[in-house]
């Protein structure tokens, strides 16, 4: 009876642990993520990166790393769609619109993949964290211009590609959005500035 006993004390103690834990993450997820201009969207991305260890380096790395993911897809297939379009005649405006999209996203993953190895570089307390913060800022900001003015170059455009590829679009704009608000915010976070891999 008694092994009993110490056995269920053990599962219960082990169950408020893990909670504990749990709860200790979604605080984290809530708090990070309550200002960010798509606050439900930045925590049903970030939610599987929340772990108990999970410091505001990490979130604002995953943030970008799933922009940088969403941004690369929709890169390829902008690319592919005006490969098929120029087989089109006459030409549209929509067409001409999507040549300067393709270059636009094309540079945004590379200002996102320059912006994740700057998040990388940072350490706090060095010399350079603000020489790395303020690049990743600038990189990240720069990315999501480009996928305005790719929403833009579409103008009013009704047709069937110019409102699909300016909904794909801003999705990613929105995701980049919070991976901005994240990184501008890790600049005054207390701690896990160094974190993440």
């Amino acid at each position: 009876m008694q092994t009993h006993n110490g056995n269920y004390h053990f599962i219960l103690l082990f169950i408020l642990f893990v909670s504990s834990f749990s709860a200790t993450a979604q605080d984290l997820l809530r708090s990070s993520c309550s200002h960010a201009r798509y606050p439900a969207l930045c925590i049903k991305t970030l939610s599987p990166y929340a772990t108990s260890s999970a410091t505001p380096m990490d979130l604002a790395q995953a943030a970008v790393r799933v922009s940088l993911a969403r941004s690369r897809s929709l890169s390829t297939y902008v690319t592919t769609l005006q490969s098929q379009m120029q087989q089109q005649a006459p030409p549209s405006t929509d067409r001409a619109a999507l040549k300067d999209c393709v270059l636009q996203i094309a540079d945004s993953v590379d200002e996102l993949t320059r912006t994740l190895t700057e998040l990388k570089n940072m350490r706090v307390g060095t010399a350079s964290f603000q020489w790395h913060l303020s690049n990743a800022r600038t990189w990240t900001s720069t990315s999501l211009t480009n996928c305005y003015s790719c929403i833009s170059g579409f103008g009013g455009s009704d047709g069937k590609v110019g409102l699909d590829v300016k909904q794909r679009v801003n999705s990613v704009g929105m995701l980049t959005s919070n991976a901005l608000y994240l990184i501008t915010r890790i600049g005054g976070a207390d701690n896990g500035v160094g974190g993440g891999n």
